[in-house]
């Protein structure tokens, strides 16, 4: 069983944009977010996924600074209605927060959004502020119904944002998190176009030169635990079979047992974290209460 908990998706704007009148909902759009290009698109996309031999994929909509419940609405769901059934292949549900100087006053996790983060399977945030990267390594990778599993890294971009600090990455680690290592840099490949819109993302030579200096770092400061590497990619020429991404990660310095690990044992844990992660505390059973006689 292997995972690509990174599989980027960007709707063709038919859901219509909240209207600024004070006292009306923003309403979602009657038509599909999806166009027939799209779909077909993405289901070529998929196909290949399956021959490369992927069984767990994650769709992942990106949101940017934060997710607000007046303008926020859920893609995938209408997605997934739209695409073919699968048998033997899991579809998953991922939402990604890009964080940047305005996230610092919130980026909407909280308790008031519940219902908003609540049809997810898994959470992600990228951070790209010293402050946020504190924020999700210290405070949101705390066991609760809004913890976010996955601390994605802007590896292409000319230097990361931020010092990846023993201190705040043991912490994540510690409480659960893991830091995805998305593959498409490392080739240059197309990725996601949202992440080119909000600033995050860079590609060519230069994107690639600057992945393979930020993922060593990342896995000298790691010493390789806690690492997912994901896909990350939107054209089909760039996907890579899941023993080519191991020996892609190898060239790191990374073990061998770590890199199968980073994309086989570790997503398996985190989808499993991440399904307690609607329970309290992340309590794995329903509490029985017992009375004594």
């Amino acid at each position: 069983m292997h995972f690509d908990l990174n599989f980027p998706v960007t709707a063709s704007g038919s859901i219509s944009q909240p209207k600024k009148n004070k006292n009306k909902q923003p309403q979602q759009s009657s038509s599909t977010a999806f166009t027939p290009a799209q779909i077909k698109a993405i289901e070529a996309r998929l196909d290949l996924l399956e021959h490369l031999g992927y069984t767990v994929i994650a769709f992942n909509q990106s949101v940017n600074k934060k997710i607000d419940q007046k303008t926020h609405v859920n893609i995938l769901d209408g997605l997934l209605k739209q695409l073919r059934a699968r048998p033997g292949t899991i579809f998953l549900k991922r939402l990604t927060i890009v964080l940047d100087n305005d996230s610092e006053k919130g980026f909407g996790l909280t308790n008031a959004n519940v219902s908003l983060v609540e049809p997810y399977d898994v959470i992600a945030l990228l951070p790209t502020t010293s402050a946020t990267f504190s924020l999700a390594c210290l405070t949101h990778s705390l066991p609760s119904p809004l913890t976010a599993h996955i601390i994605a890294l802007p590896l292409t971009l000319p230097r990361l944002p931020f010092q990846l600090k023993h201190t705040l990455v043991r912490t994540a680690i510690k409480n659960g998190a893991v830091f995805e290592i998305n593959y498409a840099g490392a080739i240059g490949g197309e990725s996601d176009a949202s992440l080119s819109t909000f600033g995050v993302s860079d590609t060519g030579v230069s994107g690639k030169r600057n992945w393979w200096a930020a993922a060593r770092e990342v896995v000298r400061v790691t010493k390789g635990k806690g690492i997912v590497v994901s896909g990350g990619v939107a054209s089909e020429a760039d996907y890579r079979g899941p023993n080519d991404i191991a020996n892609l990660l190898t060239l790191l310095d990374l073990a061998q047992n770590l890199a199968h690990d980073a994309s086989v044992a570790v997503p398996k844990s985190l989808i499993l974290r991440a399904q307690a992660r609607k329970t309290y505390r992340a309590v794995l059973s329903e509490p029985m209460l017992v009375v004594p006689e």
